[in-house]
């Protein structure tokens, strides 16, 4: 795996750009030929494969959106008719939405380039905080984490009391989660009367699904001396994009086209200039191009220190429309009408703001019921997989008209 990672990371960039356009002008004629989705796209635009046969070639195709996707998956179930049918899926992982994602295991080496250029290797014993329960997120950070050798604990969402046990037991030497539960493991480390910097073995953190503040980022490393890494993906397209010792940007993975694109009509934008995330991973079971990610970054082109020669994302910048990604996992406004709809079309509204380290999400639901609080607070973390912190019912017309259905008060 180590001979793949640096072979590939440094390859000329022209060397790059044919592999890449190879690549994708096989999975543009096995899609074609496979799914009936992409063939359908294909002929309503009169395109053939031979059409799409490089990376300039693939701006021909529409960017679908994470709600696009919803929709499609909706009116044909499961996977919106971007599967292959005759390979044989052996993990099924679902997203809020829901989006439904077949994925192979046995070459799945997802995240194993960003935990490798995290410096993780055979002798690190890893906190596995990721969900394990449905999503992507723990299974596909395990396989990474296994494939540069090291040990994981696959600890989960467990409360953080069992954490801090299991980090402290069993001699972690790093931890994958989000920024915001290490820092809640550190706390509860510390109202146990630990010295956390001096009674753990944690010399490395890998986040991923939630913004690393800067504040929080000094914090870890100068009052705890942990090594911080941010990983950037999707579930629908797996890893994109990771940090090297360098921390000077994020080398897109080997295995994903990503390109940077207006919004608002999915045209490539100047170099270097703020734009949507764009996403084609290499996949021959599931061909889904030019997927939206939502997300507001920029490409960095100069060479990194490090040796690699990828291209770069300059982080996270903001996101592209209504949805919102709270403690790690979307809210999307389909999800609330979905529940709206349970409570009488009643006009609901959720806020997401800060605690501390931590997401703090609120509901509000206008009814001229009572009681309601409990009710909705389950109907939501069944809908949305996340919990509300604060349920509030409100008079009808509170709300009023214009009021958003999400609102995000967050500053990063």
């Amino acid at each position: 795996m180590t001979k793949y990672l640096d072979a590939l990371e440094k390859m000329e960039m022209k060397g790059r750009l044919d592999r890449n356009n190879r690549l994708l002008s096989k999975m543009v004629a096995a899609a074609y030929e496979k799914s009936n989705q992409v063939r359908a796209i294909f002929d309503d635009l009169k395109l053939k494969p031979s059409d799409i046969q490089t990376l300039q070639d693939i701006k021909k195709l529409p960017v679908i959106s994470r709600e696009k996707l919803i929709e499609l998956e909706s009116a044909q179930p499961p996977y919106g008719g971007f599967e292959n049918p005759d390979v044989k899926i052996d993990r099924i992982f679902t997203s809020p939405g829901p989006v439904y994602e077949p994925h192979l295991s046995e070459s799945d080496h997802l995240w194993a380039r960003a935990y490798f250029a995290a410096g993780i290797r055979e002798s690190d014993i890893v906190l596995n905080a990721f969900s394990y329960h449905m999503v992507a997120a723990g299974l596909t950070f395990h396989n990474g984490l296994r494939a540069v050798g090291a040990t994981v604990v696959p600890s989960g969402v467990s409360g953080t009391q069992q954490q801090v046990q299991l980090m402290h037991d069993l001699g972690c030497t790093a931890f994958t989660g989000t920024p915001s539960f290490l820092m809640a493991i550190i706390r509860k480390a510390e109202e146990m009367g630990y010295d956390f910097k001096k009674d753990f073995r944690i010399k490395k953190a890998c986040f991923a699904a939630e913004p690393l503040q800067p504040a929080l980022r000094q914090a870890f490393e100068n009052d705890y001396g942990i090594d911080t890494y941010q990983m950037y993906g999707a579930t629908e397209v797996g890893d994109v994009a990771y940090e090297c010792g360098q921390k000077k940007g994020w080398h897109i993975c080997e295995e994903v086209i990503v390109e940077i694109v207006n919004p608002a009509d999915g045209k490539e934008v100047e170099p270097g200039a703020l734009g949507e995330v764009v996403v084609t991973r290499f996949n021959h079971i599931f061909f889904l191009f030019r997927f939206g990610t939502g997300d507001l970054s920029r490409l960095i082109a100069e060479p990194c220190p490090c040796g690699r020669t990828s291209l770069r994302l300059d982080g996270i910048a903001g996101r592209v429309g209504d949805a919102v990604k709270v403690r790690g996992l979307f809210v999307a406004p389909s999800q609330l009408k979905k529940i709206s709809e349970t409570f009488n079309d009643a006009k609901l509204q959720i806020v997401v703001s800060r605690a501390g380290h931590e997401d703090f999400l609120t509901i509000k639901l206008e009814s001229a019921n009572t009681g309601l609080e409990e009710k909705l607070n389950s109907y939501f973390k069944d809908i949305c997989t996340v919990r509300a912190d604060k349920v509030e019912i409100l008079k009808p017309g509170t709300l009023g008209e214009d009021q958003k259905m999400i609102v995000d008060e967050r500053t990063w």
